[in-house]
């Protein structure tokens, strides 16, 4: 049996080689920087690629990947204590090489490209040269796959690709896309759709406008048009009809990694809070002798660890089954659970900076708008508590008769009848 909440010594030095490397090294880039995929940026190459050869080096180069594709084929446990790191820091991903959606979209090659696909998007985008996008929800549907409207229809040679697609993130940096679209309308999107590579730059397609969120001083979310998009039918990825199947793939992975590098969030956030409650002096003392500054920083610490924990576990049963249909239940819970506890300590801990804490000198205002966007990208959470309860009532059949299970009267009297015979015997023996 082995039940162990300790990380072998070997990874743990690698650990904290990682935590100092980020905090001493990577974290300042985030404030002299400006957008972590554009690698045409001269700071960028200037900066950052020292740093990512400092990480191969070290063998933690896009670990989420197998030996035969540069990384370390380290399970999902592993990546969770790897990315409670990265998280601190907006350019820690790509100096690590598991930036989103390079990432997932690096898998999904990895996994169902071709050859030449292979060699022309994922040699590149694995050793950190190129930037890409994944083109999915579309303005009218959102993330639902069975509302898309966008097409692609066989043209001799070819495929021609029309309609708009929304949030296709890095969009303006990407050198090529991997769009959805339905390919067959007569029959449930399940089947009908699949996905294709778009090189950057094919004719027809546009980016209308890049979306900012909250308050991004240049949006990175790209609003897509494609109209009358030509591809060659090489440019298919995996087989047609097989979209929704891909992007499974992908998104169950993106969404536990989502909730990795949000615990790095939640607990810088934390660690302002404690600092600030042991700093900020009343007429009374310090605000943490206060009970209401402590319940603040118990609550918080609690909610914390109980989300660590299931991050964990969930991490912990994709390694043992190796197949995220048998783990779906558990992904949505993380997913549901990630923006609650993202917003709720980041508010306790803007509340305790007073005035300062809703100003734009301290990152507070732009967390609670990150907990709120965790809520929606890789689909809402209502959906994913939708998901998490109908996978929990599978395991439960509908009583017979006219009492509940649990109902008292009906144990007792059952109760009774199993043990009637030692009953009867005690109340002789008296």
């Amino acid at each position: 049996m082995a039940w162990d909440f300790e990380t072998d010594p070997e990874y743990q030095e690698l650990l904290d080689w990682a935590d100092a490397f980020v905090r001493d090294e990577v974290e300042p880039l985030d404030l002299v920087l400006g957008d972590p995929y554009d690698k045409a940026d001269p700071n960028f190459q200037r900066l950052v690629r020292p740093l990512q050869q400092q990480v191969k080096e070290r063998g933690l180069w896009a670990c989420h990947l197998g030996p035969e594709l540069g990384g370390q084929g380290y399970g999902q446990v592993r990546l969770a204590l790897l990315n409670e790191i990265l998280g601190r820091s907006r350019f820690a991903p790509s100096v690590f090489g598991c930036q989103a959606p390079d990432s997932g979209n690096a898998e999904i090659l990895a996994h169902f490209g071709t050859e030449e696909q292979k060699k022309l998007y994922l040699a590149p985008l694995l050793d950190g040269e190129i930037s890409s996008s994944y083109s999915m929800t579309e303005p009218h549907g959102g993330a639902d796959p069975t509302l898309f409207t966008t097409r692609a229809e066989r043209d001799g040679d070819g495929w021609v690709i029309n309609g708009e697609k929304w949030f296709s993130s890095n969009a303006k940096h990407a050198t090529f896309i991997i769009v959805m679209a339905v390919t067959n309308p007569d029959v449930s999107a399940y089947e009908g759709m699949s996905m294709f590579i778009v090189p950057a730059g094919t004719p027809g397609l546009t980016i209308v406008r890049n979306v900012g969120v909250g308050g991004e001083r240049e949006g990175s979310h790209g609003y897509l048009r494609y109209e009358n998009v030509r591809v060659p039918a090489g440019n298919l990825l995996g087989e047609e009809g097989g979209a929704f199947a891909i992007a499974q793939t992908r998104l169950g992975g993106g969404r536990i990694h989502h909730a990795m590098r949000t615990i790095a969030q939640v607990r810088k956030a934390f660690d302002m809070m404690c600092e600030r409650a042991v700093s900020r002096t009343t007429r009374f003392g310090p605000l943490a002798k206060l009970q209401m500054t402590q319940e603040k920083i118990a609550d918080s610490w609690i909610e914390i660890e109980q989300f660590r924990l299931l991050v964990l576990r969930t991490a912990w049963l994709i390694d043992k089954h190796q197949d995220y249909r048998k783990v779906r239940k558990d992904i949505a819970a993380v997913k549901a659970a990630m923006p609650k506890v993202f917003h709720d300590v980041v508010q306790r801990a803007m509340h305790l900076h007073g005035a300062l804490g809703v100003s734009g000198e301290m990152p507070f205002a732009g967390m609670l708008l990150g907990a709120e966007a965790l809520g929606i990208a890789d689909g809402p959470t209502e959906v994913h508590k939708i998901t998490v309860a109908r996978q929990i009532l599978r395991d439960y059949e509908p009583v017979e008769g006219l009492w509940p299970s649990g109902h008292l009267p009906t144990r007792r009297a059952a109760a009774r009848e199993r043990y009637a015979a030692a009953l009867e015997l005690s109340v002789g023996n008296e």
